[in-house]
């Protein structure tokens, strides 16, 4: 029984927030948005700590004219002069206690914003369908989720922090220099648009150079991901030399970007030093001559120096942030490639809901193309709850496909797969998949223990009893049992510790402990002995109320199915039982020859 969901406002998907410049910043505000509070604390402390770092130079200033140049006594020159020093221990102290507490919740706001950040590109990864990993490098993903998130949000929290903080200390600096000399204020204001024009020109080349290195970034992280995963492979195949020779090679372009990288900023961070070391000269010249005019005492001079010295730093960072802010700005231009990237496997707006799924699987003229490249023509088949499905066929005749179709990692481009009597396409992705559990040809195991690889991360949904039970089916307890930790046996990345066979059954008790109403087989027991997959097979009679679907290449899997098809080219070209196709004597007739080394002429058809 099936009924119609119902009918909602449509609700904007997190992906379709991230299309676009306008929703790219509404994105990043987002972020920041939601720690506005500790940016109002950062801004405050920024903007005390650098008031107070603003009046040191006042107060040396009045020293020279209190002080040294006063005609008072000297008991009072030294009271003056103990009550100065007093005053800039404490703007000292001050300064020191808000940088500190300043800097540290920068620190703080750009971990947790890069966390946020993280989870969410994650997220949405792993919302897109499969057609996007088809056509996407592990290297690449692992890349942005971690190398580039990194430097958005470091520029998002301490470097970012810095850049306002160079801004606030430019102005009061200026406001300061301003109420001192406005005729020598116009010093550092052509220094600065001085290195504003290097830096911008600077920050044009950087955009570039952090391009190519992000790219290139990702290739390296590629190429060493895929051979380390790979290790056994390529000692089997004695291919170090070329998998050394690989890697140095973009190791090396990788190399090359980065000194093309350097050679911009040595290029213009010379000019940028020069023009800030002619400041205070030329600071200390003009002061000179206003002095000699009567226009500028002592202290003001030196107050005057003091600033110029401190508004140096702000223009020579100018160059480092240039390079964090061209750095993050390319790796955020890598990371929205991958937001604007929307799944084309979706859940309907409406979804039909079956309210107890039977199992039964319908394909009704199923075709499917890739590019022009037809996979599977007009197959059909209508398999009923409970029964067993064989399907049979050379690599590459689209078996897997039917799993793919079936699971909607993929939509038909003819035809219709139905469960139920319902089109997938109008089923939630949820139902959908829940109710289908697969053992694929490629089985995959996480770096975890046994027991969560069979529960999947269900363990509140799945009790132990029924985690065993279905190890014992799969005939996978035998050798867990003789495990030191037995169910809590931590196993290495993909597996790697444990045979073939013993993979497999995990992988087959991972299905079976799930109590999908369909199962499929994928080759699931090609690495078995004869002896356990004949186990498994018994096991899989007794599931009466599971629908099953079993891709073989080998006959003795397939031949119990109620019925069984046979692909060729995308097509069925034989369909029966096993005693059916073994009476035509074509495909598979001459595969249960091939595989039994039995004469054409001593087959007994049952």
């Amino acid at each position: 029984m099936k009924k119609k969901a119902e009918t909602t406002a449509p609700t904007l998907r997190p992906e379709q927030m991230f299309s676009g410049r306008k929703n790219n910043i509404k994105r990043l505000l987002g972020y920041m948005k939601k720690y506005w509070f500790m940016y109002v604390c950062v801004g405050v402390l920024m903007l005390t700590a650098t008031s107070l770092n603003a009046a040191i130079p006042m107060k040396l200033g009045e020293i020279v004219n209190t002080v040294i140049q006063s005609d008072a006594e000297n008991a009072e020159r030294y009271s003056m002069l103990i009550r100065i020093c007093i005053m800039l221990a404490a703007i000292g102290i001050g300064h020191a206690v808000t940088n500190y507490f300043k800097e540290f919740m920068a620190d703080i706001l750009g971990s947790r914003i890069g966390h946020d950040m993280r989870r969410d590109l994650f997220r949405h990864i792993q919302r897109l369908d499969v057609g996007f990993f088809d056509r996407s490098n592990t290297g690449e993903l692992m890349a942005r989720i971690k190398d580039d998130i990194d430097k958005i949000w470091f520029i998002l929290g301490f470097a970012g922090m810095l850049i306002c903080e160079a801004i606030i200390h430019t102005f009061i600096t200026l406001g300061c220099m301003l109420s001192i000399s406005p005729i020598l204020t116009i010093l550092p204001l052509i220094v600065m648009v001085i290195v504003a024009v290097i830096a911008l020109k600077m920050e044009k080349q950087l955009d570039k150079c952090y391009d190519a290195l992000s790219e290139q970034n990702a290739k390296l992280t590629t190429i060493a991901q895929e051979n380390l995963s790979g290790v056994r492979t390529v000692k089997a195949f004695a291919r170090e030399d070329y998998e050394i020779d690989k890697f140095n090679r973009n190791n090396e372009e990788y190399y090359q970007l980065n000194i093309n990288l350097s050679k911009v900023q040595i290029k213009h961070q010379p000019y940028i030093s020069l023009a800030t070391r002619m400041l205070v000269l030329a600071v200390v010249i003009g002061g000179g001559a206003l002095i000699i005019l009567d226009k500028l005492d002592y202290g003001g001079l030196v107050a005057f120096v003091e600033y110029a010295n401190g508004i140096i730093w702000p223009m020579e960072c100018i160059a480092w942030l240039s390079n964090e802010l061209a750095s993050a700005v390319a790796s955020d231009r890598k990371v929205r490639s991958i937001l604007r990237e929307q799944p084309v496997i979706v859940d309907p707006e409406n979804p039909v809901t079956i309210e107890h799924t039977t199992g039964h699987v319908t394909f009704d003229h199923v075709s499917f193309a890739v590019e022009d490249k037809t996979i599977l023509d007009d197959v059909s088949f209508d398999l009923q709850p409970g029964k067993t499905l064989g399907v049979m066929g050379m690599t590459g005749t689209g078996k897997t496909t039917i799993i793919n179709l079936l699971e909607r990692f993929y939509d038909v481009t003819g035809g219709a797969v139905k469960l139920d009597g319902v089109d997938v396409r109008e089923l939630s992705l949820s139902q959908l998949r829940s109710s289908v559990a697969v053992v694929m040809q490629d089985v995959f195991l996480f770096s975890d223990s046994i027991s969560e690889n069979i529960r999947m991360g269900k363990r509140d949904s799945i009790s132990e009893e029924d985690m065993k039970k279905a190890s014992a089916d799969a005939c996978a307890s035998e050798f867990i049992d003789k495990l030191a930790d037995d169910y809590e046996t931590i196993i290495g990345e993909r597996g790697v510790g444990l045979s073939g066979g013993q993979k497999q059954r995990i992988s087959i008790a991972r299905a079976l402990v799930r109590k999908s109403p369909v199962l499929i087989l994928d080759d699931a027991t090609s690495a078995l002995d004869m002896e356990t997959e004949y186990e498994i097979q018994r096991t899989l009679e007794a599931l009466s109320d599971t629908t099953k679907i079993i891709i073989a290449h080998r006959i003795s899997a397939v031949k119990d199915a109620d019925e069984i098809i046979v692909l060729e080219d995308g097509r069925i070209a034989e369909r029966g039982t096993h005693s059916q196709l073994m009476a035509l004597r074509g495909r598979y007739f001459d595969t249960y020859v091939a595989q039994y080394n039995t004469e054409e002429d001593m087959v007994t058809v049952a």
